[in-house]
């Protein structure tokens, strides 16, 4: 049976959705069977943060509503041969689902894969309590600024209320510059307001905002943090990427100056 994971967040805008594609990715790289299963109904952008927007014919409402079959709808990533999408519908008066619904279709994908991604609406919302209902496990994704934490400690209180095997946070645009000094909060910090397990930390990196999950044409200093995500969440590890060290000492003063700089 597949692992049926759902990455949330309290506020919108903190790169739940890039998050979920890059995971996803770099699990199917590894040999394993994913799906990201897109449930923000009329807000969708997962088939575009994967370049598939061209490619999709039905979505997960058509599933539901018996238009076609389960296979037809998913489309398969451009990189990576095991990593498929189930997109959402781009008109939210397509059609409504319930948690219900979802879990059939869940159910019927675990067949199939190792890994399931359901990629949830930002808030705490009908789409939210749709998509949770739906996991065993939850993620919740937050950057290290207060209004966000202060959101994702809701959404963690909320998870309580479900019946999840666990709960795990990433913190997501972390500036070590800015950490070293004192501009921003650290990831631990963030990690012990929440008080709940860590599952890593990506560092800001304006290179995700221009490549698809699964490039390898760039060299991205979020990649290595993505490696250790996956490993954490496929092997139950705790690696963390270091955001800090390099901005420390006296080249790492002059690495701070000119990152303010630019």
């Amino acid at each position: 049976m597949a692992r049926c994971i759902v990455v949330t967040s309290g506020k919108g805008g903190v790169g739940k959705t890039t998050f979920t594609a890059n995971l996803a990715s770099r699990l199917a790289k590894r040999g394993l069977r994913v799906c990201v299963v897109d449930l923000d109904l009329g807000l969708n952008n997962l088939d575009v943060i994967m370049g598939l927007e061209n490619k999709v014919v039905f979505d997960v409402v058509d599933v539901v509503d018996g238009k076609c079959r389960l296979k037809q709808a998913l489309v398969q990533d451009l990189f990576c041969n095991s990593l498929y999408l189930l997109p959402s519908c781009k008109n939210p008066d397509k059609g409504q689902i319930s948690g219900q619904n979802v879990r059939i279709v869940t159910e019927r994908l675990s067949r199939i894969f190792d890994y399931i991604f359901l990629d949830c609406p930002a808030g705490v919302g009908t789409g939210f309590h749709r998509a949770v209902s739906a996991a065993d496990e939850a993620i919740v994704i937050t950057t290290p600024t207060i209004t966000s934490v202060r959101d994702a400690k809701k959404v963690v209180t909320l998870l309580q209320n479900y019946d999840l095997l666990s709960t795990k946070v990433a913190v997501n645009r972390l500036r070590g510059d800015m950490v070293v000094g004192g501009e921003m909060m650290d990831a631990f910090e963030v990690f012990s307001m929440l008080g709940t397990k860590p599952l890593g930390i990506i560092p800001d990196d304006d290179d995700l905002s221009f490549c698809f999950p699964g490039e390898n044409d760039k060299d991205m200093l979020s990649d290595t943090a993505f490696e250790m995500i996956a490993t954490n969440l496929h092997e139950g590890t705790e690696y963390m990427f270091d955001c800090l060290s390099r901005y420390t000492g006296f080249f790492g003063n002059i690495r701070r100056k000119i990152k303010r700089r630019a």
